[in-house]
């Protein structure tokens, strides 16, 4: 599988994502999720992960415009200085 996007694809030829579907699992991901590892002594080590406080997952129509936090939090200052002062005295 070829990937427009990268110049270094580290893909191997065996690699075969024919039939998969982006996106399957991204809103379990979004509400937590649980890893378990087996250790070689046999015992089972189980992690929790969630999203950090503050943390956001942009949808990948977003991402295109907004590759990572510096041009998001620029988008939002913008933002919030063209809300009304009105709105936002009532949110806070």
């Amino acid at each position: 599988m070829k990937n427009k996007n990268s110049e270094n694809n580290d893909m191997l030829p065996e690699y075969d994502f024919k039939g998969g579907i982006r996106g399957k699992h991204y809103k379990a991901y979004r509400k937590g999720h649980t890893v378990k590892i087996h250790k070689a002594d046999g015992s089972t080590e189980i992690k929790y992960f969630t999203l950090e406080d503050g943390a956001v997952m942009l949808e990948p129509d977003v991402l295109k415009y907004f590759p990572d936090s510096e041009s998001v939090n620029k988008a939002l200052r913008i933002l919030v200085t063209i809300i009304p002062e009105s709105v936002k005295q009532t949110k806070a």
